[in-house]
This record gives structure tokens, C-alpha cells and sequence, in this order.
């Protein structure tokens, strides 16, 4: 679902119709393809992920951005450069796989975070997938990530809490 509202995006930014003067809190479904450089550059920096949970509920099994399951996330390390919208995330929990790779990422004025994982040998303009997260709670130590899944035919929310490294 997720790949679909990103590719939905993309195809907005090749075809967009919305005039510039559009408001991010109409009720229109379109993706804001303005980005919300405040929050981005509050955004930049080391970064660790200190809790994954599910509202409601912690008997799910979540397989997070196709990668490994949420709790593997617990303890990985992200890395957000503002300036050029990239960086890196680390999995690097003992019981879990290790994982590492380069992300693209940004924040439009919808307040959502825009997830791309770039695999070694490809360059990230040519990753056509991603992820839609919406921003929660940001101070200058923390801030969460909250996605949308479908479990039961009902959504819950998967909320990632990061914690600024020091």
C-alpha cells in the first residue's frame, strides 16, 4: 500500500496540477511535493531508534520496510544529512540480521517523511519505491516515525521512537 501512495507521489511531481498556493491541510489526498526544510534541518544528525510499538497491541509480528522484523530496529542507527537529503540507516541488533545501507529521505509540508532505501550498486534516482511515514513529536532530542499497517483488516500504527545520539 505504501509503495502504491509512493508511486502516486511520484507521478503527482511528473504531473502536477495542484497550483503552488495549495494548503497542505485540505482535504485533498494529494502529496505535497513541497518540502518542509525547518523540520528537515531540525531532523539532521545521528540518530537511534530506543523503542518500536504497535498501538494496542504488542502481539504483532511487523516486518519493517521489508528489511527485518520491527524489533530488530530497536538500537539501529540513522544518519540524516539535510543539505542533499541522504543518509544511512544500520540494523545492528545481535539476534537480528546486520543490515546497512544508504538512504534518500525528505519531510513535505503534510508532515510526512519520505523513506528510500538504496541498495549498493544502484543510484537513489533510480529507486522508484519507498515509504510514507508521518512525523511525530519532534524536539531537539527525539522525535518518532509512524507508519500505517493493515492487520485484520483494521490499521494500527507502528511508531519508531528515535533518540539523538551523542
Amino acid at each position: 500500500m505504501k509503495k502504491i501512495i509512493f508511486l502516486c507521489m511520484i507521478a503527482t511531481l511528473v504531473f502536477a496540477c495542484k497550483s503552488a498556493s495549495s494548503s497542505a491541510a485540505t482535504t485533498d489526498t494529494t502529496i505535497s511535493t513541497k518540502l518542509d526544510r525547518p523540520t528537515q534541518v531540525a531532523i539532521k544528525g545521528n540518530w537511534i531508534i530506543t523503542s518500536v510499538t504497535y498501538a494496542g497491541s504488542d502481539f504483532i509480528k511487523v516486518n519493517s520496510f521489508d528489511i527485518a522484523d520491527s524489533k530488530c530496529f530497536i538500537g539501529s542507527n540513522w544518519n540524516f544529512i539535510s543539505n542533499n537529503n541522504k543518509g544511512t540507516m544500520t540494523l545492528n541488533s545481535a539476534s537480528c540480521p546486520a543490515f546497512s545501507s544508504p538512504i534518500v529521505w525528505s519531510i513535505n509540508k503534510q508532515g510526512l517523511f519520505v523513506l528510500k532505501i538504496v541498495e549498493a550498486g544502484t543510484k537513489s534516482k533510480n529507486v522508484k519505491e519507498g515509504y510514507l511515514l508521518k512525523v511525530a513529536g519532534l524536539t531537539e532530542s527525539s522525535f518518532q516515525l509512524i507508519d500505517n499497517i493493515s492487520v485484520g483488516g483494521k490499521t494500527v500504527d507502528v511508531i519508531y521512537q528515535f533518540q539523538r545520539a551523542n
